[in-house]
């Protein structure tokens, strides 16, 4: 039976110590990673159209992660009588990707060469942003893993092709992504309302095969039904822009937009993929702490990070 961390003689409560992920062990070296699941730092914000800020998401995500980190063996969840995270499920912080300031070329070569260590290790990449550029270098990282379909959670479209000379910013990843042969298809829940994607860029999309939906057609469909949307055995990497959800709970952002997601819509989605399809990867990006004071948007990202993870490895074996 896996011991409970303060039967070790520590208490360690969440204020005490460094801010890694869930408090979970530091490798820095990027070639002795040996986990189930590996936590990247992208702290990159050049890409963004409007507020930056986005830069300290990583570390702003790792200290609201520590509230989740009281030293139980797992976390049980009564409803679903399951205890999640057991000690069965190696998780480390591999620390920050270098960004290189107003070089996105070189901070984007980082950043992938982190997410390829991760792969190259057999753990699972989980990227903390960062703008949304950065899924661009974690896409490319998978090049050598098979096909791949992407999931995307996000108030906007992110599928401008190029705009004055910009390719890879933070309203072009599902694009970029689109034109990677090994990527067979976006499915990009929440978009709405106003975009940084024009018309021709949806038309652009549904012809490389997206499938789009709002926030309300996916709640008149339900998160079952719209998790089955996503084509039957597909491998799925998964990239969650935090201005998915309504600003209401996320107000911590560069581009906020009104009517987006509560928690359990986007939970149950997530949960629903975990137990239907091998999930190979997952980025969350656009958290921006500086316009929240009350660290809800990053609490929120930490604990959705959190149970994603369960439930991925609870499909995987790993559950009480």
């Amino acid at each position: 039976m896996t011991k409970h961390g303060y039967e070790s003689g520590r208490l360690d409560l969440p204020f005490v110590g460094i801010s890694t992920f869930g408090k979970r062990p530091y490798v820095s070296d990027w070639s002795a990673i040996d986990a189930d699941v590996a936590i990247l730092g992208a702290p990159f914000d050049a890409g963004t159209q409007w507020r930056s800020g986005a830069r300290f998401g990583p570390r702003g995500v790792r200290e609201a992660s520590t509230l989740f980190s009281f030293g139980h063996a797992g976390a049980y969840d009564h409803e679903d009588d399951v205890t999640y995270l057991p000690g069965s499920v190696r998780m480390v912080d591999i620390g920050d990707a270098d960004i290189i300031h107003t070089q996105t070329e070189s901070s984007h070569s980082n950043i992938e060469s982190g997410v390829r260590a991760i792969l190259k290790a057999g753990a699972l990449p989980v990227t903390i942003g960062g703008d949304h550029s950065v899924n661009i270098p974690c896409i490319n990282a998978f090049d050598d893993q098979g096909d791949i379909h992407i999931l995307q959670i996000d108030a906007h479209l992110d599928f401008v092709d190029e705009r004055h000379g910009v390719r890879y910013g933070h309203g072009n990843p599902m694009r970029r992504a689109s034109e990677k042969p090994y990527v067979t298809g976006l499915t990009q829940l929440g978009i709405r309302n106003v975009s940084s994607t024009a018309k021709d860029g949806y038309d652009d999309a549904r012809a490389r095969g997206s499938d789009i939906l709002s926030v309300r057609q996916m709640r008149a469909l339900g998160p079952e039904a719209t998790a089955g949307r996503i084509p039957k055995g597909a491998r799925v990497y998964v990239t969650i822009d935090i201005d998915g959800f309504c600003p209401s709970i996320a107000p911590g952002t560069g581009t906020p937009s009104h009517g987006g997601f509560l928690y359990y819509e986007v939970l149950e989605v997530l949960q629903n993929v975990a137990q239907n399809h091998e999930v190979v990867g997952l980025d969350l990006v656009e958290v921006a702490p500086d316009y929240d004071p009350t660290d809800s948007t990053s609490i929120l990202a930490a604990q959705l990070l959190l149970n994603f993870l369960g439930f991925i490895f609870h499909a995987r074996g790993h559950g009480l």
